[in-house]
């Protein structure tokens, strides 16, 4: 219990520290460059290919068959395609007569529910990571937190636009992130039914990050 206690809080950390970075350099920066951006955009989905190609795929190849790993990639795919079509769903902003600062508030919204969403896979990732071993656990960690940091930017400039006030988005900005240390107490967990489960969460995980990389983070980069 101590263990799984270690890697919740690791994943908490790591979740919510990434996002309220970015929340805070959304909040303070007066001028945002969309070169900068793109850039880190660009960094977190090259980190993050990395991680799936060289840490979570051999991972759950060596502890597991490819089977599972199929399985395990198919449904992080899956979940991710279905939690975007809720949100879509959901909170989509069809209202075009209201003011430009109402349309930016409910962006900003609409992304912080997106990213809370996006995160529990990512804490989902630590949780299992961790179980396979600790530097992967550790590696996972230190990307989603470099990558949620753009995330927490693009959430944080619309709300602090819309005219919400500063602490209030910053507050925002750290609820969406405790999805991660949700999602990695659950990994910890599933993680310590056996190895064909851990692969699964690995490929899961690694399923669910492609799609975010290539649905999210690389088309918001352009």
């Amino acid at each position: 219990m101590q263990e799984i206690l270690k890697t919740t809080l690791i994943g908490l950390f790591f979740g919510t520290f990434g996002t309220t970075i970015g929340g805070i350099i959304g909040v303070v920066t007066k001028k945002h460059s969309k070169k900068f951006l793109s850039f880190v955009l660009a960094f977190a989905s090259g980190l993050m290919m990395a991680i799936i190609c060289f840490d979570l795929m051999p991972e759950a190849l060596a502890i597991s068959n490819i089977v599972n790993v199929i399985i395990g990639i198919l449904l992080g795919i899956s979940m991710m395609i279905f939690c975007d079509k809720i949100v879509e769903k959901k909170f989509t902003i069809e209202d075009t007569k209201v003011n430009k600062n109402n349309t930016l508030l409910k962006t900003g919204i609409i992304v912080s529910i997106g990213l809370a969403i996006h995160n529990f896979p990512e804490g989902l990732a630590i949780g299992s990571g961790f179980g396979a071993s600790i530097k992967l656990g550790l590696s996972l960690a230190i990307a989603i937190c470099l990558h949620d940091i753009p995330e927490g930017i693009s959430m944080a400039i619309p709300m602090k636009n819309g005219g919400m006030k500063k602490s209030k988005v910053i507050f925002f900005v750290v609820m969406s992130g405790i999805t991660t240390g949700i999602g990695a107490f659950v990994g910890a967990i599933i993680g310590e039914i056996s190895q064909e489960v851990i692969a699964i969460c690995l490929s899961f995980a690694a399923g669910s990050m492609l799609y975010i990389i290539s649905r999210r983070i690389i088309t918001r980069g352009k």
